[in-house]
Parts: structure tokens; C-alpha cells; sequence
């Protein structure tokens, strides 16, 4: 059994056959998937998506770079959506200090109300981090006593110093294709001193497929391949990959069917 914990099942690119998406995906051995939002609208679609699949989930709130559009009446409305039961997670939320993304204390303000929100609701976090390790480890840490409900840092891509802070702070790993690139040697030195009991699996579908499908549309379906490629960095059989980490990802999400 493995679980997607990081997909966007409702992006424009899986319009046309999402259904067989998630069927193939359920045959190749995928039990789970949770679907995530980036802003209001996209997470309005994943709660409905996530309530008309049995085995889909949602996790739901801003992304960094739509921090500069979250207002008082944003903040009420995801936590009046954050009360259907089919919500897990709050995130995708954290930092992106990229070209054009908005002001860091902008993204700061909303990276903290979200997990204000999470601890209140009592979920974990899903963290979004590009090019703001630094600034979003600290952010972390400052608001550390919020973190008691956990969390993952999607999509990790850091060095073994931050994999540290992560584990510290007593948050998860998500491993996804990007792990599978020829060019990620440093991420996979990273995730070799990681514990499997602290790490999840995701595809971040449609985005980063793993090699060796790098560049075409990514799918659920491609997640085993993840897992075999971990298995290879942790040195332990992907059987027992598979395994645990799909126990943590129900243990965190509290996922059920």
C-alpha cells in the first residue's frame, strides 16, 4: 500500500480523465491520495473533489505566493471550509522568496496566521519552502509550541543541516520525484540520515514527475517509483518502505476510509 500525501488532483491538466488517473493509481497499488489547495478557489475544489472520492483527502490554505491576497474574510472562509471532515491538513503553506513572489513579511504574517489556524484546529501543516529554507526554519521554530499536531515539509529538497532543524521540530519529510533526478545528489545525502519512521511519500502531481518520466505530466501512478528510489538512498527493502511510510501519512493525516 503506498499514499500520495501531496497531489493536486483537481489541476487543469487532469480535466479530461482524472477518474482513470486515480483508477490506474489504485491499481498500481496506492491506497490514498490527499489533494492539495493554494489559495480559496483551489481549496474550495479539493474539499468537494476529496468529498466525492471515498479514499481522497483534502488539505487546504494559501501559498506563499498568493500571501499578498489573503485578507480578514480569506482567513473565515478557510476556516469555515477547514470544518468538513474530509479536510486533514492545512497547506500548502510557507515561504517562496523567488522573482516576483510577494514581500517576505507579507508571506511571513500569512505563513503564521495558517499555522495559528492549524493549532486551533488541531491538524498539521503542510510547508511550501523555495528559496527561504533559512527565513522558514525560523519561522518554525519561533512558533514551535503551534506545532504539536505535526506536519510535513512538502516536497524537501534541503541540505542534511536543515533535514536536522526539520526533524527537531518534530515534522516530517515528504520524498517526492524530485529525489529520482540525476542531479539531486545532495538531497539524497540529505534524506540518508533521515529515519523512515519521519517520512512520507508524495508526487506532487502534475508537477515533478520522477525520472524517468521527468517532464511529462506526473500522476499518482508513478509513486511506487518514488518509494523504490528511497529505498535504494535508506539502504532498506521497498517493501518495507512502502509500509511505513504509509503508516506515518495515516498516523499524521489520521486517514481512513
Amino acid at each position: 500500500m503506498l499514499i500520495d500525501t501531496h497531489c493536486h488532483l483537481t489541476d487543469k491538466q487532469f480535466c479530461d480523465d482524472i477518474e482513470a488517473v486515480i483508477a490506474h493509481s489504485r491499481d498500481m497499488g496506492v491506497k490514498f491520495f490527499v489533494t492539495s489547495g493554494f489559495d480559496l478557489d483551489s481549496s474550495i475544489k479539493a474539499v468537494e473533489f476529496a468529498s466525492a472520492h471515498n479514499n481522497v483527502f483534502a488539505s487546504i490554505g494559501i501559498y506563499p505566493e498568493y500571501s499578498g491576497f489573503a485578507d480578514e474574510k480569506t482567513f473565515a472562509q478557510l476556516e469555515e471550509l477547514a470544518s468538513s471532515k474530509k479536510v486533514v491538513a492545512i497547506g500548502e503553506i510557507g515561504l517562496q522568496f523567488t522573482d516576483g513572489a510577494p514581500e517576505k513579511e507579507v508571506q511571513i504574517k500569512v505563513f503564521e496566521r495558517q499555522i495559528d489556524l492549524a493549532f486551533r484546529l488541531k491538524k498539521p501543516i503542510v510547508i511550501h519552502c523555495r528559496e527561504a529554507m533559512g527565513a522558514c526554519l525560523e519561522t518554525l521554530e519561533k512558533n514551535k509550541d503551534k506545532l504539536v499536531y505535526g506536519g510535513t515539509m512538502h516536497c524537501f529538497s534541503g541540505s542534511k543541516e536543515s533535514a536536522i532543524r526539520v526533524l527537531k521540530l518534530g515534522l516530517n519529510i515528504s520524498v517526492g520525484g524530485v529525489s529520482t533526478f540525476k542531479n539531486a545528489s545532495n538531497l539524497r545525502e540529505a534524506l540518508s540520515i533521515v529515519p523512515l519512521e519521519r517520512i512520507v511519500l508524495e508526487t506532487d502531481c502534475p508537477y515533478l514527475a520522477p525520472h524517468p518520466f521527468r517532464g511529462k505530466r506526473n500522476s499518482p501512478a508513478f509513486l511506487p517509483g518514488i518509494a523504490e528510489n528511497l529505498s535504494k538512498i535508506l539502504g532498506k527493502d521497498v517493501a518495507e518502505v512502502e509500509k511505513v511510510t504509509s503508516e506515518n501519512a495515516i498516523k499524521l493525516f489520521g486517514l481512513e476510509e
